[in-house]
């Protein structure tokens, strides 16, 4: 029963906060839409950063993987981008070690 009643909660807060942003039809400030720019990099190295200690001791080799992809990321300003290249270069280093 607790799980149904969760997943209830839950839909109903994702349904209500889009129905709303919906509904209301109001342009943001500047300072909201510049914020939510970083939203996508935020979640994405939430999802990564503890996963760069690694299995099988290749923790250097994520961590040069991620350097690299935050490189790309500051200069290209690209997610997509960022991620193809620190996954590339995780592949290559792993390749040669």
């Amino acid at each position: 029963m607790t799980f149904w009643l969760t997943v209830a909660g839950m839909l109903a807060v994702t349904f209500g906060s889009r129905y709303a942003g919906l509904a209301l039809q109001t342009e943001l400030p500047d300072f909201w839409v510049r914020f939510l720019h970083f939203v996508p990099i935020a979640v994405f190295a939430a999802l990564v950063t503890p996963s760069l200690e690694g299995d099988f001791g290749e923790g250097e080799i994520r961590a040069a993987g991620a350097g690299i992809a935050t490189i790309v990321a500051w200069r290209t300003r690209n997610l997509g981008l960022a991620i193809g290249a620190g996954m590339l270069a995780f592949w290559a280093l792993r390749w040669v070690t």
